[in-house]
């Protein structure tokens, strides 16, 4: 068996190596209050002054340095040995921004993309962060029930049409704190798109985590 290379810089060792840890940039305040992009003072954006979102979000990480090319082997080419690494580096920040939680739900891929993909990237960090947090976490309550374009590819504006209507949930949220957990947030239009899909099937309250704010 081969050893592990890390997935950042190809160094052999360990599946993140201890250089590309260290250069990793945490997310820290001023922040947003409202979706939790780093800013020069602690006031609402003006993106969510002009539209405000139903939701908190917070994330561990900036989406720079070593960190993109190290999601980039999580995401898309089988590099499931990083989930339990980059969770703890969740894990790390995670009491900078607690809240109140009942379930910890991973934003859902659609069938016929988790089909393609093999696995839902989001899923296998929810399911290291809420097992090191001692949280409850479910893949059933929240589905994605129809295929969307790929985030990446879009404008702020063609995100927020292209994840309406795309998700829907299970009456068994109604009354509980949800956390979601996804792998990057850039304009946090998918995350909104869910918490107002569990907003109206009764959750009590919807906030979410990310591992990185682009």
């Amino acid at each position: 068996m081969l050893p592990p290379r890390c997935a950042s810089c190809q160094r052999v060792g360990a599946a993140l190596c201890a250089s590309c840890v260290q250069a990793l940039v945490w997310v820290e305040e001023p922040i947003c209050p409202q979706c939790g992009q780093p800013q020069e003072e602690t006031a609402v954006c003006n993106r969510c002054r002009r539209r405000p979102l139903s939701l908190h979000i917070r994330a561990a990480l900036r989406f720079r340095a070593t960190l993109p090319e190290t999601i980039h082997q999580f995401k898309y080419y089988k590099k499931f040995g990083l989930a339990s690494h980059l969770a703890d580096l969740m894990v790390r920040a995670w009491p900078q921004w607690a809240m109140p939680v009942d379930w910890v739900l991973p934003i859902p891929l659609h069938a016929e993309r988790r089909r393609e993909r093999g696995y839902n990237q989001s899923a296998l960090l929810a399911h290291h962060l809420a097992a090191q947090l001692g949280l409850p976490m479910t893949e059933k309550a929240l589905r994605r029930v129809r295929p969307t374009q790929v985030q990446a590819r879009l404008t702020a504006e063609e995100r927020l049409h292209n994840v309406q209507g795309a998700f829907s949930a299970e009456p068994n949220v109604a009354g509980r704190r949800i956390l979601l957990v996804d792998d990057v947030c850039t304009t946090g239009s998918t995350l909104e798109a869910a918490a107002q899909t569990l907003l109206g099937a009764g959750a009590l309250s919807v906030a979410a985590y990310c591992l990185a704010r682009a």
